[in-house]
């Protein structure tokens, strides 16, 4: 049995032990980047940079509707042409011989009508002018023939427009201007229906399309002017228009699509694929009303009906035209008053001051007093 000394060390240790362990600080919580936006920064929408890459107006893989033996491509990389130019060619020979044998049996066909017409009317006749020199059975068979003659007639019809159209189809003709950038079949090569032969590409206008943020679709109504910048000529720029516009958000950006085209200048080559920026500026309408307007998903409501938004407040403010990203900022959550719905954001009238910086994603795991770095939305340029 241990005697009261030794107990009266190890007390004495478990309870320094003790003692030192709960001195120990816990490790500082991570600092976390949070999106914001800068209130009342309508430069910011003014002009924004969107990735994207070249593509021809119109491209297309041209193919045959029929198979057989190929016989001609007249064409070759490189090739410009017009549209209804002939661009490859198979053996017509099967398509011909099959068309005029439709052709032989619609002959048949008209002449067995013809036939049963005159067969009918003459039984017909007899029936009227004598119905016991006749049965009304011999004039139902009759009319029954002549039925069935009238059908055949109109289905040799259809068949022989099918082999008419089946004979055209061994042409394949460029259904618009442009240039071939690829072939994928040879002279004498067997080619299968829908089976791709050249790939044409009209290069006379060149789109892009970017995605553009939910948060600033609306704006494209005010946009007037977009330029274009490809990396490959980056002291060349080009004016575009928009053509198209989504109608949904993708699920995993909730972005919109949106298409340009531009017309390329003639002393550079822009190539389907080289990717680039398009720069779009916009000018939004004069808006007398009062209050400051920040992006509808930064305004929150709690359980009460109170309106909030959550304020980073930096620690040092971005040096004039530097980037915000990185700067540390403290988090507030600040009670605001709010207006009508704007083509560009909420209205709020009292609670906020233009300026400041709000958060536009995250809100719900902020706390006050909370330490972040600011992470402008799509990465702009903040004063």
């Amino acid at each position: 049995m241990p005697n009261a000394r030794a107990i009266q060390v190890f007390f004495f240790f478990s309870l320094a032990g003790l003692l030192t362990g709960c001195g120990k600080e816990p490790p500082p919580e991570p600092i976390r980047p949070v999106l914001a936006a800068k209130v009342g920064d309508v430069a910011g929408f003014k002009r924004d940079r969107f990735p994207g890459r070249a593509k021809a107006k119109d491209e297309t893989n041209l193919s045959f509707r029929v198979f057989g033996p190929l016989i001609s491509r007249p064409v070759d990389v490189g090739d410009r042409v017009t549209a209804g130019d002939i661009v490859a060619q198979i053996d017509p020979t099967d398509y011909e011989v099959s068309l005029e044998n439709m052709n032989g049996r619609l002959d048949k066909a008209r002449a067995d009508r013809k036939f049963s017409e005159a067969e009918y009317q003459r039984v017909k006749n007899i029936f009227e002018d004598d119905p016991g020199a006749i049965s009304k059975t011999a004039l139902d068979k009759r009319k029954q023939e002549l039925d069935a003659n009238v059908a055949q007639v109109r289905t040799l019809t259809a068949s022989v427009a099918q082999a008419e159209l089946a004979l055209g189809y061994t042409t394949l003709k460029a259904p618009f201007d442009g240039t071939i950038v690829a072939t994928y079949a040879e002279n004498f090569e067997f080619v299968k229906a829908q089976q791709p032969i050249v790939r044409l590409l009209d290069k006379s206008q060149i789109e892009m399309v970017i995605d553009v943020p939910e948060g600033l679709i609306t704006l494209a109504q005010y946009v007037e002017k977009l330029v274009v910048v490809f990396d490959a000529y980056p002291d060349v720029e080009l004016d575009a228009t928009i053509v198209e516009i989504g109608r949904e958000a993708t699920e995993a950006t909730r972005t919109f699509p949106v298409t340009l085209r531009m017309q390329p200048p003639e002393e550079v080559a822009i190539l389907p694929g080289m990717a680039g920026v398009a720069t779009g500026y916009a000018r939004l309408p004069d808006d007398p009303a009062e209050g400051v307007k920040v992006p509808g998903h930064a305004v929150l409501y709690d359980q009460s009906g109170k309106v909030y938004v959550w304020v980073l407040k930096p620690e040092t403010e971005p040096s004039k035209g530097g980037s915000a990203t990185g700067v540390k900022a403290v988090a507030e959550k600040r009670e605001v008053t709010v207006g009508k719905l704007t083509p560009y954001g909420i209205r709020v009238t009292s609670g906020l001051e233009q300026g400041a910086w709000i958060a536009t994603a995250g809100m719900n795991t902020l706390r006050d007093g909370q330490e972040v770095f600011l992470q402008p939305t799509h990465g702009e340029k903040r004063s």
